[in-house]
C-alpha cells in the first residue's frame, strides 16, 4: 500500500476550458490516466491537491468526478483557487454520496490516518500581496491549516498544500510557522507551472523538506508519497 500525490490536474470534461492549447498539455487526460493507472493499485491513496476541475458547478463537476472515481485507488482532495464548484463539505459529500462517488473523500479541517502516519492540508494562499482581503483569506487559510494538523493523530504528519508556502525569493511566514511548530518535516504543494515554476523551491527551507507536485511539473505521474 502506497501514499501518492499530485496536483492541478485541471480537468474540463463537463466545461470547455480544455487545457491542451498550452505547451506541454496535450492529450493530458489521457496520459494522466495511463500514467495513473500503471502505477497506482485499488488500495493506494492519492491526494490531489488542488485545481482538480474547471467546473464551476456540481453539474459540469460531475464528468470529471466520474473520471476520477474510475480511476485505480482511492482519492484525497484539496480545495485549489480555480476549483469554483467547492462547497461545504456537507453538500460535497451528498454529492459524493448520491452519485457513488466511493472513492473519493475530502479534506478540509480534517486529517485522514494511516500506519504510522497522518495526512494533513488545506488550500494555502497568496502571500505577496497587502491587499486586505487576500490578508483576511490567508489569516483564515491558516486557521484550516491548523484544524487539519490539529485533528492529526499520529507524531508524524504530512502536509499538502495547494498554493507554494515557499518560493525561491520569498516564504509564507504564516503558513511555515503552523508547519515549524507542529514537527512538520514534509510539505508538498501545486500551482506553479510553467515559467512560474523555475521559482518553485524542491528542498528543505527551515527544516522542512518542500516539493512541487503540479501535474505537468511531473509529466502527469502521480508522484510516491510514501509506503506503509
Amino acid at each position: 500500500m502506497s501514499l501518492f500525490a499530485i496536483a492541478d490536474t485541471h480537468l474540463s470534461f463537463g466545461a470547455n476550458k480544455p487545457m491542451d492549447t498550452f505547451p506541454g498539455w496535450n492529450d493530458y487526460t489521457e496520459r494522466l490516466k495511463n500514467n495513473w493507472n500503471k502505477l497506482i493499485n485499488d488500495d493506494d491513496y492519492v491526494v490531489i491537491a488542488g485545481d482538480i476541475s474547471w467546473a464551476i458547478n456540481f453539474e459540469e463537476l460531475y464528468a470529471d468526478f466520474d473520471f476520477i472515481n474510475n480511476l485505480n485507488g482511492r482519492k484525497i482532495l484539496i480545495k485549489g483557487n480555480h476549483d469554483y464548484w467547492w462547497n461545504t463539505v456537507n453538500k460535497m459529500n451528498n454529492f459524493i454520496n448520491e452519485n457513488g462517488f466511493d472513492t473519493i473523500s475530502i479534506l478540509q479541517n480534517n486529517a485522514f490516518e494511516f500506519d504510522g502516519f497522518s495526512v494533513c492540508g488545506s488550500r494555502g494562499w497568496m502571500f505577496d500581496s497587502e491587499d486586505c482581503q487576500d490578508i483576511k483569506v490567508l489569516n483564515r487559510e491558516v486557521i484550516r491549516l491548523k484544524m487539519s494538523v490539529d485533528a492529526a493523530k499520529s507524531s508524524d504528519k504530512i502536509v499538502f498544500l495547494h498554493y507554494p508556502p515557499v518560493t525561491s525569493n520569498d516564504k509564507c511566514e504564516e503558513i511555515i510557522q503552523v508547519l515549524k511548530e507542529n514537527g512538520i518535516k514534509k510539505c508538498y504543494y501545486g500551482h506553479l507551472h510553467s515559467v512560474a515554476a523555475k521559482f518553485s523551491v524542491d528542498g528543505n527551507v527551515d527544516g522542512i523538506d518542500f516539493k512541487l507536485i503540479s501535474a505537468d511539473r511531473l509529466n502527469f505521474v502521480p508522484y510516491l508519497i510514501k509506503k506503509f
